[in-house]
Protein backbone atom coordinates (compact mmCIF):
# COMPACT_ATOMS: atom_id res chain seq x y z
CA UNK A 1 0.00 0.00 0.00
CA UNK A 2 1.50 3.61 -1.03
CA UNK A 3 1.37 5.90 1.88
CA UNK A 4 1.55 9.80 0.23
CA UNK A 5 3.54 12.49 2.57
CA UNK A 6 1.66 14.76 3.88
CA UNK A 7 2.22 19.02 4.47
CA UNK A 8 2.11 19.78 8.69
CA UNK A 9 1.57 23.12 9.87
CA UNK A 10 4.15 24.28 11.70
CA UNK A 11 3.90 23.23 15.46
CA UNK A 12 0.86 21.11 14.60
CA UNK A 13 0.91 17.36 16.12
CA UNK A 14 -0.47 14.08 15.04
CA UNK A 15 -1.43 11.83 17.33
CA UNK A 16 -3.18 8.23 17.31
CA UNK A 17 -5.13 6.68 20.16
CA UNK A 18 -4.39 2.67 19.48
CA UNK A 19 -6.31 0.36 21.60
CA UNK A 20 -6.44 -3.15 21.81
CA UNK A 21 -10.31 -4.92 21.06
CA UNK A 22 -10.47 -6.85 24.78
CA UNK A 23 -7.09 -7.61 24.24
CA UNK A 24 -7.12 -10.64 26.74
CA UNK A 25 -10.30 -12.29 25.53
CA UNK A 26 -9.19 -11.53 21.95
CA UNK A 27 -6.18 -13.80 22.68
CA UNK A 28 -8.03 -16.59 24.00
CA UNK A 29 -10.61 -16.59 21.17
CA UNK A 30 -8.00 -16.80 18.76
CA UNK A 31 -6.10 -19.66 20.48
CA UNK A 32 -9.12 -21.60 20.96
CA UNK A 33 -11.75 -21.17 17.80
CA UNK A 34 -14.51 -22.91 19.08
CA UNK A 35 -15.50 -20.09 21.45
CA UNK A 36 -15.97 -17.76 18.43
CA UNK A 37 -18.96 -16.43 18.99
CA UNK A 38 -19.61 -16.74 22.37
CA UNK A 39 -19.38 -14.54 25.31
CA UNK A 40 -16.01 -15.18 27.41
CA UNK A 41 -14.33 -13.12 30.26
CA UNK A 42 -10.72 -13.91 31.54
CA UNK A 43 -10.14 -13.43 35.19
CA UNK A 44 -11.54 -14.91 38.34
CA UNK A 45 -13.15 -18.24 37.32
CA UNK A 46 -14.12 -18.57 41.35
CA UNK A 47 -17.37 -17.34 42.18
CA UNK A 48 -14.94 -14.62 44.47
CA UNK A 49 -12.74 -13.76 41.55
CA UNK A 50 -12.74 -10.48 39.40
CA UNK A 51 -13.15 -10.57 35.69
CA UNK A 52 -10.03 -8.83 34.05
CA UNK A 53 -11.67 -8.21 30.36
CA UNK A 54 -14.35 -9.53 28.40
CA UNK A 55 -15.48 -9.74 24.82
CA UNK A 56 -18.37 -7.86 23.13
CA UNK A 57 -20.49 -10.73 23.11
CA UNK A 58 -20.19 -11.17 26.59
CA UNK A 59 -20.61 -7.06 27.02
CA UNK A 60 -24.24 -6.84 25.64
CA UNK A 61 -25.23 -8.76 28.65
CA UNK A 62 -23.88 -5.74 30.76
CA UNK A 63 -20.65 -8.08 31.92
CA UNK A 64 -17.78 -5.50 31.92
CA UNK A 65 -13.96 -5.34 33.62
CA UNK A 66 -13.56 -5.30 36.72
CA UNK A 67 -17.15 -6.99 37.40
CA UNK A 68 -17.18 -9.71 40.26
CA UNK A 69 -17.42 -13.29 38.25
CA UNK A 70 -20.09 -14.10 40.65
CA UNK A 71 -21.94 -10.80 39.57
CA UNK A 72 -20.86 -11.28 35.99
CA UNK A 73 -22.55 -14.99 35.96
CA UNK A 74 -25.83 -13.89 36.80
CA UNK A 75 -26.29 -11.62 34.30
CA UNK A 76 -25.06 -13.94 31.64
CA UNK A 77 -25.21 -17.69 32.54
CA UNK A 78 -23.44 -18.78 29.59
CA UNK A 79 -20.26 -16.83 30.19
CA UNK A 80 -16.94 -18.80 29.41
CA UNK A 81 -14.57 -17.50 32.14
CA UNK A 82 -11.11 -18.21 31.78
CA UNK A 83 -8.25 -18.11 33.76
CA UNK A 84 -5.30 -15.29 32.80
CA UNK A 85 -2.50 -16.36 31.13
CA UNK A 86 0.35 -14.00 31.42
CA UNK A 87 2.99 -15.99 29.78
CA UNK A 88 0.96 -15.28 25.97
CA UNK A 89 -0.09 -11.73 27.34
CA UNK A 90 3.42 -10.80 27.33
CA UNK A 91 4.36 -12.43 24.18
CA UNK A 92 1.55 -10.54 22.35
CA UNK A 93 2.24 -7.59 24.00
CA UNK A 94 6.42 -7.50 23.01
CA UNK A 95 5.24 -7.98 19.78
CA UNK A 96 2.59 -5.20 19.42
CA UNK A 97 5.73 -2.86 21.14
CA UNK A 98 7.79 -4.01 18.47
CA UNK A 99 5.52 -2.82 15.85
CA UNK A 100 4.84 0.39 17.09
CA UNK A 101 8.35 1.09 17.53
CA UNK A 102 8.61 0.81 13.75
CA UNK A 103 6.92 3.82 13.49
CA UNK A 104 7.48 6.11 16.26
CA UNK A 105 10.05 6.18 19.65
CA UNK A 106 7.11 8.29 21.07
CA UNK A 107 4.59 6.26 22.96
CA UNK A 108 2.72 6.89 26.02
CA UNK A 109 1.32 3.75 27.51
CA UNK A 110 -2.03 3.66 29.73
CA UNK A 111 -2.28 0.41 30.34
CA UNK A 112 -1.05 -2.90 28.40
CA UNK A 113 -3.37 -2.51 25.18
CA UNK A 114 -3.45 1.05 25.19
CA UNK A 115 -1.34 3.73 24.12
CA UNK A 116 -0.88 7.26 22.78
CA UNK A 117 1.65 7.60 19.81
CA UNK A 118 2.88 10.77 18.52
CA UNK A 119 3.72 10.41 14.91
CA UNK A 120 4.06 14.44 14.11
CA UNK A 121 7.63 13.36 12.64
CA UNK A 122 6.52 10.80 10.45
CA UNK A 123 6.15 11.84 6.54
CA UNK A 124 2.77 9.88 6.13
CA UNK A 125 -0.73 11.03 6.28
CA UNK A 126 -1.68 9.96 9.60
CA UNK A 127 -4.83 8.36 9.18
CA UNK A 128 -2.76 6.03 6.48
CA UNK A 129 -0.77 5.48 9.29
CA UNK A 130 -3.00 4.44 11.46
CA UNK A 131 -4.71 2.15 9.12
CA UNK A 132 -0.80 0.55 8.09
CA UNK A 133 -0.42 0.33 11.86
CA UNK A 134 -3.26 -2.08 12.15
CA UNK A 135 -3.01 -3.98 9.88
CA UNK A 136 0.64 -5.27 10.73
CA UNK A 137 -0.55 -5.80 14.50
CA UNK A 138 -3.24 -7.92 12.67
CA UNK A 139 -1.26 -9.58 10.17
CA UNK A 140 1.59 -10.09 12.80
CA UNK A 141 -0.71 -10.75 15.75
CA UNK A 142 -4.76 -12.17 14.21
CA UNK A 143 -5.84 -9.43 16.82
CA UNK A 144 -7.87 -6.73 15.79
CA UNK A 145 -7.42 -3.21 17.17
CA UNK A 146 -9.05 0.48 17.07
CA UNK A 147 -7.50 3.78 16.87
CA UNK A 148 -8.35 7.23 16.82
CA UNK A 149 -6.23 10.13 15.02
CA UNK A 150 -6.32 13.93 16.13
CA UNK A 151 -4.09 17.01 16.43
CA UNK A 152 -4.13 16.41 20.48
CA UNK A 153 -4.44 13.72 22.99
CA UNK A 154 -8.06 14.49 24.35
CA UNK A 155 -9.28 14.37 20.38
CA UNK A 156 -7.43 10.97 19.38
CA UNK A 157 -8.86 9.31 22.52
CA UNK A 158 -11.99 10.52 22.41
CA UNK A 159 -11.64 9.87 18.42
CA UNK A 160 -10.87 5.97 19.38
CA UNK A 161 -13.95 5.15 20.78
CA UNK A 162 -16.26 6.05 17.54
CA UNK A 163 -15.46 3.06 14.96
CA UNK A 164 -14.83 0.04 17.86
CA UNK A 165 -14.10 -2.52 17.59
CA UNK A 166 -11.62 -2.95 14.56
CA UNK A 167 -12.09 0.33 13.06
CA UNK A 168 -10.78 3.97 13.17
CA UNK A 169 -11.70 7.75 12.75
CA UNK A 170 -9.62 10.68 12.73
CA UNK A 171 -10.38 14.32 13.48
CA UNK A 172 -8.57 16.90 11.50
CA UNK A 173 -7.42 20.26 13.26
CA UNK A 174 -9.65 22.07 11.24
CA UNK A 175 -12.72 19.80 12.33
CA UNK A 176 -12.27 19.69 16.16
CA UNK A 177 -14.87 22.67 16.45
CA UNK A 178 -17.84 21.08 14.67
CA UNK A 179 -16.63 17.46 16.34
CA UNK A 180 -16.68 19.15 19.97
CA UNK A 181 -19.49 21.18 19.88
CA UNK A 182 -22.37 18.29 20.39
CA UNK A 183 -19.63 16.29 22.12
CA UNK A 184 -21.12 15.40 26.01
CA UNK A 185 -18.78 16.67 28.52
CA UNK A 186 -18.74 13.57 30.43
CA UNK A 187 -16.28 12.42 27.44
CA UNK A 188 -13.76 15.46 28.44
CA UNK A 189 -11.11 13.72 30.47
CA UNK A 190 -11.30 14.64 34.68
CA UNK A 191 -14.80 14.76 34.55
CA UNK A 192 -16.50 12.46 36.93
CA UNK A 193 -19.80 11.78 38.60
CA UNK A 194 -18.86 14.63 40.87
CA UNK A 195 -18.15 17.23 38.41
CA UNK A 196 -20.87 16.11 35.89
CA UNK A 197 -23.77 16.95 38.42
CA UNK A 198 -22.24 20.57 39.06
CA UNK A 199 -22.66 20.57 35.14
CA UNK A 200 -26.27 19.25 35.07
CA UNK A 201 -27.05 22.06 37.62
CA UNK A 202 -25.77 24.51 34.84
CA UNK A 203 -27.84 23.21 32.67
CA UNK A 204 -24.41 21.54 30.44
CA UNK A 205 -24.54 18.17 28.87
CA UNK A 206 -22.37 18.89 25.63
CA UNK A 207 -18.90 20.54 25.16
CA UNK A 208 -20.56 23.66 22.87
CA UNK A 209 -23.01 24.26 25.67
CA UNK A 210 -20.07 24.41 28.47
CA UNK A 211 -17.96 26.76 25.53
CA UNK A 212 -20.62 29.75 26.77
CA UNK A 213 -18.73 30.11 29.88
CA UNK A 214 -16.12 31.94 30.77
CA UNK A 215 -12.98 30.71 32.20
CA UNK A 216 -13.55 33.09 35.33
CA UNK A 217 -16.64 31.48 35.84
CA UNK A 218 -15.59 27.74 34.99
CA UNK A 219 -12.92 28.49 37.51
CA UNK A 220 -15.58 29.69 40.04
CA UNK A 221 -17.33 26.27 40.12
CA UNK A 222 -14.45 23.97 39.10
CA UNK A 223 -11.41 25.55 41.08
CA UNK A 224 -8.09 25.35 39.25
CA UNK A 225 -9.54 22.58 36.77
CA UNK A 226 -11.76 25.42 35.45
CA UNK A 227 -8.87 26.35 33.67
CA UNK A 228 -8.18 23.32 31.33
CA UNK A 229 -11.93 22.66 31.63
CA UNK A 230 -12.33 26.34 29.29
CA UNK A 231 -9.47 24.43 26.99
CA UNK A 232 -10.82 21.02 26.75
CA UNK A 233 -14.42 21.79 26.04
CA UNK A 234 -12.93 23.68 22.58
CA UNK A 235 -10.63 20.00 21.97
CA UNK A 236 -7.36 22.19 22.89
CA UNK A 237 -5.13 19.62 24.56
CA UNK A 238 -1.55 20.67 25.45
CA UNK A 239 -0.43 17.65 26.88
CA UNK A 240 2.74 15.95 24.99
CA UNK A 241 2.99 12.50 24.42
CA UNK A 242 5.53 10.90 27.24
CA UNK A 243 7.21 7.62 27.34
CA UNK A 244 6.46 6.21 31.00
CA UNK A 245 9.28 6.08 34.00
CA UNK A 246 8.62 2.16 35.09
CA UNK A 247 7.61 1.54 38.67
CA UNK A 248 9.15 0.03 41.03
CA UNK A 249 6.91 -2.20 42.67
CA UNK A 250 2.80 -3.17 42.14
CA UNK A 251 0.59 -3.46 45.25
CA UNK A 252 -2.59 -3.67 46.44
CA UNK A 253 -4.36 -3.96 50.18
CA UNK A 254 -7.62 -3.90 51.98
CA UNK A 255 -8.63 -2.65 55.59
CA UNK A 256 -10.88 -4.97 57.19
CA UNK A 257 -14.24 -4.11 59.28
CA UNK A 258 -13.79 -6.94 61.58
CA UNK A 259 -10.14 -7.87 62.10
CA UNK A 260 -9.18 -11.31 60.52
CA UNK A 261 -8.36 -13.69 63.75
CA UNK A 262 -7.20 -16.91 61.91
CA UNK A 263 -5.13 -17.64 58.97
CA UNK A 264 -8.13 -19.44 57.44
CA UNK A 265 -9.81 -16.02 57.30
CA UNK A 266 -6.32 -13.82 56.28
CA UNK A 267 -6.53 -16.79 53.32
CA UNK A 268 -10.26 -15.84 51.85
CA UNK A 269 -9.33 -12.13 51.87
CA UNK A 270 -5.78 -12.92 49.82
CA UNK A 271 -7.11 -14.67 47.20
CA UNK A 272 -9.79 -11.74 46.15
CA UNK A 273 -6.33 -9.53 46.73
CA UNK A 274 -4.35 -11.86 44.03
CA UNK A 275 -6.94 -11.28 41.38
CA UNK A 276 -7.37 -7.76 41.93
CA UNK A 277 -3.50 -7.12 42.04
CA UNK A 278 -3.61 -9.99 38.92
CA UNK A 279 -5.71 -7.69 36.81
CA UNK A 280 -3.75 -5.00 37.52
CA UNK A 281 -0.56 -6.33 36.69
CA UNK A 282 -2.47 -7.41 33.34
CA UNK A 283 -3.40 -4.19 32.50
CA UNK A 284 -0.46 -1.87 32.87
CA UNK A 285 2.89 -4.07 33.79
CA UNK A 286 2.74 -7.71 32.09
CA UNK A 287 6.29 -7.31 30.35
CA UNK A 288 7.87 -6.03 33.12
CA UNK A 289 10.39 -9.02 34.92
CA UNK A 290 9.09 -9.38 38.53
CA UNK A 291 11.97 -10.38 40.87
CA UNK A 292 9.70 -10.38 44.07
CA UNK A 293 6.73 -10.94 45.15
CA UNK A 294 5.63 -9.49 48.90
CA UNK A 295 2.68 -9.87 51.38
CA UNK A 296 2.27 -7.28 54.03
CA UNK A 297 -0.21 -7.54 57.23
CA UNK A 298 -0.88 -4.76 59.55
CA UNK A 299 -2.44 -6.04 63.00
CA UNK A 300 -5.18 -4.43 65.36
CA UNK A 301 -2.56 -3.15 67.26
CA UNK A 302 -1.06 -1.15 64.29
CA UNK A 303 2.27 -3.02 64.44
CA UNK A 304 3.16 -4.05 61.19
CA UNK A 305 4.87 -7.26 59.37
CA UNK A 306 6.30 -8.03 55.85
CA UNK A 307 7.23 -11.09 54.29
CA UNK A 308 9.08 -11.54 51.24
CA UNK A 309 11.02 -13.35 48.79
CA UNK A 310 13.13 -13.71 45.29
CA UNK A 311 12.58 -16.15 43.04
CA UNK A 312 8.97 -17.19 43.81
CA UNK A 313 6.64 -16.74 41.42
CA UNK A 314 3.49 -14.36 41.44
CA UNK A 315 1.00 -17.13 42.16
CA UNK A 316 -1.47 -17.76 44.23
CA UNK A 317 -0.01 -20.82 46.37
CA UNK A 318 3.11 -18.42 46.39
CA UNK A 319 1.58 -15.77 48.02
CA UNK A 320 -0.16 -18.33 50.36
CA UNK A 321 3.09 -19.53 52.01
CA UNK A 322 4.49 -15.47 52.16
CA UNK A 323 1.15 -15.27 54.26
CA UNK A 324 1.46 -18.00 56.64
CA UNK A 325 4.76 -17.33 57.44
CA UNK A 326 3.51 -13.32 58.00
CA UNK A 327 1.08 -14.44 60.51
CA UNK A 328 3.12 -16.87 62.13
CA UNK A 329 5.15 -14.26 63.65
CA UNK A 330 2.63 -12.43 65.91
CA UNK A 331 -0.64 -14.36 65.46
CA UNK A 332 -2.05 -11.52 66.28
CA UNK A 333 -5.64 -10.15 64.63
CA UNK A 334 -5.37 -8.59 61.44
CA UNK A 335 -6.83 -5.37 60.30
CA UNK A 336 -4.70 -5.11 56.27
CA UNK A 337 -3.77 -7.27 54.03
CA UNK A 338 -1.46 -6.05 51.17
CA UNK A 339 0.17 -8.19 48.80
CA UNK A 340 2.44 -6.94 45.80
CA UNK A 341 5.48 -7.30 43.65
CA UNK A 342 8.56 -6.09 43.12
CA UNK A 343 10.27 -5.35 39.17
CA UNK A 344 13.91 -5.52 37.94
CA UNK A 345 15.70 -2.56 37.46
CA UNK A 346 16.09 -0.56 34.09
CA UNK A 347 17.77 1.50 32.53
CA UNK A 348 15.99 4.53 31.33
CA UNK A 349 16.81 3.77 27.71
CA UNK A 350 15.20 0.04 28.08
CA UNK A 351 12.27 1.54 30.16
CA UNK A 352 10.86 2.75 26.84
CA UNK A 353 10.32 -0.97 26.21
CA UNK A 354 7.69 -1.75 28.74
CA UNK A 355 4.81 0.26 27.08
CA UNK A 356 2.67 -1.63 25.02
Amino acid sequence: MLHLPVEKEPGQRAIIHLDMDCFYAAIEVRDRPSLRGKPVAVGGTRARGVLTTCNYEARKFGVRSAMPTFMALQRCPNLIVLPTRFDVYRREAAIIRGILYRFTALIEPLSLDEAYLDVTGHPSAQGALAQLIRETILRKTKLTSSAGIGPNKLIAKIASEIHKPNGQFEVKPEDVPEFMKDLPVRKIWGIGEKSERKLEELAVKTCGDLQRFSRPALVDVFGKFGIELYDLCRGIDHRPVEPDRPRKSLSTEETFAVDLTTLEQCEEKLEELFQDLMADFAQKESTREITKIFVKLKFNDFTRTTAERAGLAPTLEDFRSLLAEAFARTGKAVRLIGLGVRFADTTPENAQLDLL
